[in-house]
């Protein structure tokens, strides 16, 4: 993918380094992040980005689920859960997303490899990282809710909690996301499809550099509150958008209760692929309709791009492409430089 820099924002480059100076181990370290592990930087920001997500997300259902449990009023909502689904997704985007390109969900990453270029293992290492990411958070929340998960489950009659453990309203429902007894798979696909297909739009919207209504720093917030909305108008229904956290959050469920974790069976595969085929459709959607390649670019645009263009790796090259261009039109005109992106 060919990266692109403007002469005007090429004026006056100060790199991280030049401000602070970082000790020999560390930048032995970053030297080999550059080099050969930096496939594992990106994967641990992707982990990490799903990290944020689910830890947030998940510890709010935690403390939803044991006020349920215990019979306490008042302790979290689904309200409270959007707005902390939205601010781990304000968090994953903000802190790990200038590290790996901020997928964080692996029907993006999917989208990534059969439209924009991004080959296969990558695209693998990905899809097991934020899985990976989503697994330790769960179990970590897990871990600080164990005693109290524990009471629980000893105090319930036995016939009680059977009935419950693997539905929403059971300590399993915490992690793993599951249906209440009757519910319909058909409808559950619907709104899984449908509510999917509008968050990723509006990702694909909050991305396209020529939004002039969304620039880059604006975007977390967005999709952020995208995500609560989804939460508070269609959870209740039956709601997984993110393989990753749905995946990790099964397999947390599986390792402390068992097989019996799967729950009803066909809706595990609706929660954890539905949203691919759906993503992939909001893609082609947006890309046919939305997507003018005559639109220009607005500066804070091109200025979130340019600051990834000139890395130091490559930026050399990337500044030798522009002053090239510039100087072969006179200066008249502003053109851009290309280089290949790392």
């Amino acid at each position: 993918m060919a990266a692109t820099v403007s002469n005007a924002n090429a004026k006056r480059i100060v790199y991280m380094g030049d401000l602070h100076k970082r000790s020999q181990m560390f930048a032995g370290w970053e030297r080999l992040r550059h080099g050969r592990l930096h496939w594992f930087a990106e994967c641990f920001a992707e982990a990490m980005g799903v990290f944020f997500y689910v830890y947030a997300g998940v510890g709010s259902q935690a403390i939803w689920g044991v006020g349920n449990l215990t019979k306490q009023v008042g302790v979290s909502s689904v309200l409270q859960i959007g707005f902390a689904y939205a601010c781990g997704i304000l968090l994953a985007i903000s802190i790990c997303s200038a590290t790996s390109g901020g997928h964080f969900n692996p029907c993006i990453t999917i989208v990534h490899m059969l439209f924009k270029g991004m080959s296969p293992l990558k695209g693998a290492r990905y899809i097991v990282s934020q899985i990976l990411g989503g697994y330790i958070a769960c179990m970590l929340i897990y871990l600080q809710y164990r005693t109290v998960l524990l009471e629980i489950q000893a105090v319930l009659p036995p016939a009680a909690l059977a009935a419950i453990q693997f539905t929403p309203n059971g300590p399993a429902g915490i992690f793993g996301l599951y249906l209440l007894p009757g519910s319909n798979l058909g409808q559950v696909f619907v709104n899984e499809f449908v509510t999917d297909f509008f968050l990723a739009m509006v990702i694909f919207g909050c991305v396209d550099p020529s939004n002039v209504l969304v620039p880059p720093a604006s975007a977390p917030f967005v999709i952020g509150m995208a995500y609560a909305v989804a939460i508070w108008g269609f959870s209740a229904i039956g709601l997984s958008a993110n393989s990753a956290r749905d995946l990790g959050g099964r397999f947390a469920a599986l390792t402390i209760w068992g097989k019996d974790a799967v729950g009803i069976p066909g809706y595990a595969a609706i929660a954890a692929l539905t949203n691919i085929p759906a993503t992939i459709l909001a893609c082609i959607v947006y890309e046919l309709m939305f997507v003018d390649s005559d639109r220009v670019i607005p500066q804070h645009n091109r200025e979130f791009h340019d600051i990834h263009a000139l890395h130091r790796q490559h930026g050399a090259a990337v500044l030798a492409a522009a002053d090239g261009s510039s100087n072969s039109t006179g200066g008249e005109k502003e053109h851009l430089g290309t280089v290949e992106r790392v």
